[in-house]
């Protein structure tokens, strides 16, 4: 069936991109908030790292987080092959701008006075290399992701919100334990592909952006998109109804409105905000 949505006509730019609507009665133009531009690469790295411990805070308060298990890392914008991390033994719920750890290519801590996750190194390292069109990447033990993750396979597209991911994820279908090998980074690197999220098989989730935001934003959703499929497939187990997946056509067509990095920035910003309001800013220390 060909898509019935139409794109919003009377929008342009930016608005169209995110699905905005924005016009006053006396015909003033209201624009959707964007990613900041700075004028200096100092204050870049700022926004970066608030950003960043925003996420932790807010994986913390939807049960990402799992002992000392799961990281996220934002790449530096002055030292570009360095990258900014959690470190290991603090929980995701506690982590300042303050606590966070910059590193670099070879695992030594530029910034910082905690030791890193050894397996959070050799992922994040190599996807950063891997993928310089990507500044963050999200991972992390999640209920629904590390269940779904047992299957081994991708997710149906059988829901607007997991066009999300429409040929932009993949299965990484080996588990070689607790990754501390940096050739297991890269393979894990491989299997992304040109995606922004991969599926290890028997281990968790993982996500890319092109911000901190963005590949947060991913993540929530994927393991949201994970634990509509397990309920999903239960009950057409249980029930012998059939489900009805959405066709390539109408998918290609809603990516392009749901899926984009605009609109997975634009997505987190609520979060950070509630964030900030709940903590009162304790998170920008």
């Amino acid at each position: 069936m060909a898509p019935i949505a139409t794109t919003l006509e009377s929008e342009t730019g930016r608005n169209a991109s995110v699905g905005a609507l924005g016009k006053t009665v006396s015909g003033k133009k209201l624009k959707i908030r964007e990613y900041p531009k700075f004028d200096s690469l100092e204050k870049e790295r700022l926004y970066r790292k608030q950003h960043l411990a925003a996420a932790f805070r807010i994986f913390a308060e939807r049960g990402f987080d799992e002992g000392v298990a799961g990281h996220i890392s934002v790449r530096d914008p002055i030292l570009t092959d360095h990258f900014w991390l959690n470190p290991l033994s603090q929980h995701f719920s506690q982590i300042r701008v303050s606590d966070l750890i910059l590193v670099n290519e070879d695992g030594d801590v530029v910034i910082g006075d905690e030791p890193i996750n050894a397996a959070a190194f050799a992922i994040h390292s190599e996807i950063h290399k891997a993928r310089p069109d990507v500044d963050a990447a999200c991972h992390a033990h999640s209920v629904y992701g590390k269940a779904f993750s047992v299957f081994g396979r991708e997710l149906d597209m059988m829901t607007q919100d997991s066009l999300r991911f429409y040929k932009s994820h993949a299965v990484y279908a080996q588990f070689g334990g607790v990754v501390l090998d940096r050739e297991e980074g890269k393979r894990i690197a491989k299997a992304l592909g040109n995606g922004k999220a991969a599926i290890l098989q028997n281990h968790g989730l993982l996500t890319v952006g092109r911000s901190v935001d963005e590949a947060a934003f991913w993540f929530i959703s994927l393991d949201k998109t994970c634990h509509a499929q397990l309920l999903a497939d239960a009950a057409s187990a249980g029930s012998g109804y059939k489900k009805i997946m959405i066709d390539d056509e109408e998918a290609v067509f809603s990516y392009k409105q749901v899926g984009t990095p605009e609109k997975g920035w634009l997505a987190f910003q609520g979060y950070y905000d509630e964030q900030l309001a709940k903590s009162n800013g304790s998170f920008l220390q």
